[in-house]
């Protein structure tokens, strides 16, 4: 299941992340389980240290790369022009790729440092080196300053989104702007399958905890990059096509927002 982003640009709406997926066998044997299995959307970051792997895997998997859609981002160490695009280019070699679908800011730092990588990075799109830019963790004051600043309105977002942490505001902003949301760590960091609701779930459609949350979050037209580097379980969590959570299900989960974060507050970071 595919979704046209606000260039035209289309991304598959499951990918597998790579996020604390050890560079070497274990990156490598995740990719390559996952894209045997059917995915084709790749998420990872410069500072996974895993690029290499994933590029292995890429190669290794025999798929053509104009049919994979290969994410990557900037760390906030990165802060100037010529900086970033050194960093990209760094990426690029070890991920062994000519081009990269989507870019990310990886986290906000200030406005000033933002439009500064941001602008090399709008370069490297206009020199067909990037299919589509985005940022990571940006808030709704992040978003503002880029959007009155950028040549190139930004792809995706990319957020801590759960079911503890719905981002319903932010969603809606970001749309306004034709902007998606991708979540990261959608099982909250392994608590969503102590959370009851969502056994019952999983039971009454006979189907993982990880597929109601992954189903959860396309139903709402969010990207979501569920992480795994074991095979069978890779396989499982792409198993989210064949059914659709009712109306009634979906609110059900909609009352376990907490508001609360797992991952650091992008206001609260070093820059």
């Amino acid at each position: 299941m595919y979704i046209a982003l606000n260039n035209g640009v289309k991304i598959p709406m499951v990918g597998i992340g790579t996020f604390k997926s050890k560079a070497g066998n274990e990156t490598y044997n995740a990719v390559l389980s996952a894209l045997k299995a059917g995915y084709r959307h790749i998420d990872t970051a410069a500072i996974y240290g895993n690029e290499e792997s994933v590029g292995k895997a890429i190669r290794d998997s025999g798929i053509p790369r104009e049919d994979l859609f290969l994410t990557t981002k900037l760390w906030k160490s990165v802060k100037d022009y010529d900086s970033t695009k050194k960093a990209f280019q760094d990426s690029l070699n070890k991920l062994g790729v000519e081009y990269l679908d989507l870019y990310l800011i990886h986290w906000p730092t200030t406005y000033e440092i933002v439009r500064e990588t941001y602008r090399a990075m709008e370069d490297l799109f206009y020199e067909n080196k990037i299919r589509a830019l985005g940022v990571s963790n940006f808030l709704i004051h992040h978003m503002d300053d880029l959007l009155k600043n950028c040549r190139v309105i930004p792809t995706i977002n990319q957020i801590e989104l759960h079911p503890r942490l719905q981002q319903y505001r932010l969603q809606q902003h970001c749309e306004e702007s034709g902007i998606f949301l991708t979540s990261y760590s959608p099982l909250i960091r392994g608590e969503a399958f102590e959370i009851e609701e969502l056994q019952l779930l999983a039971k009454k459609y006979n189907k993982s905890i990880v597929n109601i949350i992954v189903r959860w979050g396309i139903q709402r037209n969010i990207i979501m990059i569920p992480k795994s580097v074991t095979p069978e379980r890779i396989i499982d969590n792409f198993n989210v096509f064949d059914f659709e959570l009712s109306d009634d299900d979906m609110q059900i989960i909609r009352k376990l927002n907490t508001a609360k974060r797992y991952f650091s507050d992008p206001d609260n970071i070093e820059v």
